[in-house]
């Protein structure tokens, strides 16, 4: 390639071709042009004619100059330009791209995909094969292919940063079943994110080592400086978040603004950071009240766009509010060791805002604490709930309160109804000098207790309890056991709350368990009870559906197509993966968080050692000239030849303009003769000012979309039924014009045979009118196709908030039964035979009217055989869409320019349908019929 400043030729021998420049001026100036005709009139006509006009002996120099300038952009636009070309890469082998799709690669993936476009220009004009290797882990890793670069760019153009690390590992397996040819031949270009092995693996210098095997390499990775940030989940302390935000390398200063987001996006508090030279991690302090504190959502770092930049929050960061209540009274704080509720402080205020009642002359300690919000209600040895306070608590229980209450020697004696579980009176004792029985420690906890899992101390032993009396559901009660068997803790659920006791003080007179960790961990996992966690079910072996998904630039999106529900006990030590990718698990009534980054992730660099050559990324991408020079080159011989005309006499012009050709005058005048009538486009636009819609709607067919309001969607609507038409014309009897946009509020939908409705998330309700238009429409014989276009991000109809938008939509219409259309529909064989009906996406089905339905919904059902309406959400309008230069404006996943051409011959299938009906339906009858006539 020849580079000439930020100009590049990758065909620099075309050049040459500017030598002919003097010769064309040789031939131009020599060849005069053609003399005008004068056709004589009668002999008495020609007394006194005077002929002013003189035809000129040679070419005039402006025309001249017009055609050096057309030959001269014809040879620089052979000659293949480019502006800021990338540099080409020593080497004439196969190329080998490793790229780098992390997290970590999202604040700057344009740059990236700069870059990758540049090699695989390179490697375009020197016809070199080239394998992508991406190094995020894949659902369905597939074998590594030799592609050619066009179809190398088609794969390139559909990645995008993922919200998962890299997986060396997994990469370098695929790298060894490929078995690439000719090893040592390959030209290696890593693109690299610049992180090394999280939490120290050693697997990337592995993997560099397996690249050098096909090739020396070279490494494009971004300045130290220029390293993705991340931030770990925070930890509370007491009444604050401490938010930790951590990068891969010390080099330089490096400051920043953390921020808290509520729902909505609502920006709550921030905090600015500020590493030190040599600093690989800061922590900033969070200080909010605690009504403010509970309500984020997520903490990110202010214009990081990364999954790595931002943490999640559920509601085990909520700061909880717990009321304590002693049956001891206040009398023991005089000695807080001995206290009830010293140990239950201690326990729960990490994690908690404890409240303890503000009592009066005639307020209990119990009223208090209900009269204003709580969590969780503890109670110490607390035997009855006498008078009011029992019909409170009862009430705040069974309304979705949790109820924990603990043993003692007044509970022992007396008890009342809000107990999981019927109570022997008394108690037993272990180990003491007049039982035989030993001190008891505890057995495993159960899969169905809410404290599974948790590892259980060899030194926790219970020298006293109270003991529940046998009953066939004192097993289904029970959420933990001793060692012999009996329960230790049970608990039942009255309305919506839950009632939990537990057989042993709270204190350490009849155990030793408040002195454990796993004291404070047990009364936390009690503590998630009153947040609605996994709809307040107890079950912690219960699978958490997907809820919503981060992508790689750190926004929440629906949930991923392959994402798999969670086991709500494993999602704490959980790795992200394809299958569990990071977001939220659970429902909107209650989710857990799965981040990117976890609290003990430690971020390295990239040891760049092995690398042969280092560089960094491109700033733009290169744009290839030669389009735009060839189409001013044809302008320009266009206005040419119309002048020429002129200049002859075969276009015939007023003689007063004629004599000011020669004049700079003559050739504004004639390119005021080539300006471009106002395109349809903008006549669609004038004629919705008036009556002049109608006109156009109906002198000419044509396809019509829904105007959502979303200038984006609508802008790819109105190109894809244009991309539609253009097909439609070239390969089929049927010549649409232009298509329209109608609004159903206000339009006429019955001039259009078919209406395209994209279907958005927050699609507004229509009025009475608009719903009364469309019902009409499609019982009158219209058609519309309704596309939720988000296969993408779903694998069946009914869990996008794309079709919960159709779903609210279509409530409101008389629409008929549907079903996915089988083998024998109408729409598989109208003009192309077709098993599929994909769009930008591919897979997803299409629905349309049940076949059976036609009897028993006689309304519903066109006269002609047309299904009312058609289903889908595999974005059919990116497929069609083109651009002003015919070029297709989106690339289809994941089958490239085989998924384009199957989505248009769909398009002219829907359209043949919508306007034939049940023809071809009707052709099974034709041999029939011809025998008939026969006879």
């Amino acid at each position: 390639m020849l580079t000439l400043g930020p100009i590049g030729f990758a065909a620099p021998l075309a050049l040459i071709g500017l030598a002919a420049l003097p010769v064309i001026w040789w031939l131009l100036r020599v060849t005069p042009p053609a003399p005008n005709r004068v056709r004589f009139p009668a002999i008495q006509l020609l007394l006194g004619l005077n002929d002013e006009d003189e035809t000129p002996a040679q070419t005039p120099w402006w025309l001249m100059a017009l055609r050096l300038l057309a030959a001269t952009l014809l040879v620089l636009a052979f000659a293949e330009p480019v502006a800021n070309p990338t540099a080409a890469e020593e080497g004439s082998g196969p190329l080998l791209l490793v790229v780098d799709d992390s997290w970590a690669a999202a604040p700057d993936w344009n740059r990236r995909t700069a870059t990758l476009d540049g090699l695989l220009a390179n490697a375009r004009r020197a016809d070199r094969d080239v394998v992508i290797l991406p190094t995020t882990p894949r659902a369905n890793a597939t074998t590594l292919n030799v592609m050619t670069a066009d179809d190398a760019s088609a794969f390139a153009a559909a990645l995008a940063p993922r919200a998962l690390g890299t997986d060396f590992a997994a990469a370098a397996t695929r790298l060894t079943q490929a078995a690439l040819p000719n090893q040592g031949d390959w030209q290696v270009i890593w693109l690299s994110d610049g992180m090394g092995d999280t939490n120290g693996s050693p697997m990337a210098q592995a993997f560099a080592d397996d690249l050098a095997r096909h090739g020396d390499i070279t490494l494009v990775s971004p300045a130290p400086g220029d390293l993705a940030l991340a931030i770990r989940p925070p930890s509370q302390i007491g009444q604050t978040l401490d938010v930790t935000i951590i990068r891969p390398a010390g080099d330089g200063q490096r400051g920043g603004r953390i921020a808290a987001f509520g729902s909505g996006d609502r920006r709550l508090s921030e905090a600015d950071f500020a590493f030190a030279d040599g600093e690989t991690q800061r922590t900033v302090t969070i200080d909010m009240p605690l009504e403010l504190r509970n309500a984020i959502t997520r903490i990110a770092i202010v214009g990081e766009q990364s999954a790595g930049a931002v943490t999640l929050l559920d509601d085990r960061w909520q700061r909880r509010t717990v009321g304590l209540v002693a049956g001891g009274g206040k009398a023991d704080d005089a000695q807080p060791l001995l206290s009830d509720l010293y140990y239950l402080r201690r326990a729960t205020s990490p994690f908690a805002e404890i409240r303890e009642a503000r009592t009066g002359d005639d307020t209990s300690e119990v009223e208090d604490l209900l009269s204003r919000p709580l969590s969780m209600l503890i109670t110490a040895d607390v035997g009855q709930l006498v008078g009011n306070d029992a019909d409170l608590v009862r009430n705040w229980v069974e309304t979705g309160g949790t109820l924990v209450r603990f043993a003692g020697p007044r509970l022992a004696a007396n008890t009342d109804d809000l107990m999981p579980v019927d109570l022997r009176g008394g108690g037993r004792a272990l180990g003491g000098a007049l039982t035989w029985a030993a001190p008891q420690g505890l057995a495993p906890f159960e899969e169905s207790s809410p404290f599974a899992g948790l590892p259980i101390p060899d030194d926790v032993e219970i020298n006293r309890q109270v003991l529940a009396e046998p009953s066939s559901d004192l097993t289904d009660n029970t959420w933990a056991r001793l060692t012999d068997g009996t329960p230790l803790v049970t608990a039942a659920q009255r309305g919506e709350g839950w009632v939990v006791l537990f057989h042993v003080s709270a204190d350490t007179d009849w155990s030793n368990l408040p002195l454990s960790g796993l004291y404070v961990e047990m009364l936390r996992r009690l503590l998630d009870l009153s947040r609605g966690t996994g709809a307040n079910d107890t079950d912690t072996a219960q699978l958490l559906p997907p809820y919503q998904s981060l992508d790689g630039n750190g926004r929440l999106v629906a949930p991923a197509p392959l994402a798999q529900p969670v086991a709500q006990k494993e999602i704490d030590a959980l790795q992200p993966s394809p299958a569990h990718p990071p977001g939220l698990y659970g429902t909107p009534d209650g989710f857990r968080a799965l981040n990117v980054i976890a609290a003990n992730t430690v971020l390295t660099p990239l040891d760049t050692s092995f690398a042969a050559t280092r560089t960094a990324y491109a700033g733009t991408s290169e744009t290839e000239l030669k389009p735009w020079l060839l189409t001013l080159a044809l302008a320009l011989l266009l206005f040419d030849g119309l002048v020429a005309l002129v200049l002859s006499g075969r276009l015939r012009v007023p003689p007063s303009l004629a004599a000011r050709l020669g004049t700079g005058t003559s050739v504004l005048l004639v390119a005021a003769l080539l300006v471009p009538l106002p395109d349809q486009a903008n006549a669609q636009e004038e004629a919705k000012a008036g009556d002049n819609v109608a006109l156009l709607a109906t002198l000419d067919t044509r396809l019509a979309y829904v105007i959502t309001g979303d200038a984006t969607v609508d802008e790819m609507s109105r190109a894809g039924l244009s991309g539609l038409s253009q097909v439609l014309r070239s390969r089929t009897a049927i010549e649409p014009a232009e298509p329209l946009g109608v609004n159903v509020e206000r339009d006429e939908l019955a001039f259009y045979p078919m209406l395209y409705w994209p279907v958005l998330s927050n699609q507004s309700p229509l009025s009475a009118e608009a719903l009364a238009s469309v019902d009409n429409y499609m019982k009158r014989g219209g058609t519309i196709l309704f596309d939720t276009m988000d296969h993408q991000r779903i694998e069946a109809i009914g869990t996008s908030p794309g079709n919960d938008a159709l779903r609210a939509l279509l409530a409101n219409l008389d629409v008929p039964p549907l079903e996915p259309v089988g083998e024998g529909h109408v729409l598989t064989k109208a003009f192309y035979l077709l098993r599929t009906f994909p769009g930008r996406w591919a897979g997803g089905d299409l629905w349309v009217q049940a076949s059976g339905d036609a009897t028993s919904s006689p309304g519903t059902l066109n006269q002609d055989g047309v299904t009312p309406l058609l289903i889908g959400s595999n974005d059919f309008a990116a497929a069609w869409a083109i651009d002003a230069r015919g070029l297709p404006m989106a690339q289809p996943v994941p089958g490239g320019e085989r998924q384009r051409e199957m989505a248009r011959r769909f398009g002219v299938n829907l359209v043949m349908y919508a306007l034939t009906g049940n023809y071809k339906a009707d052709q099974v009858h034709v041999p029939a019929l011809l025998e008939r006539l026969g006879q």
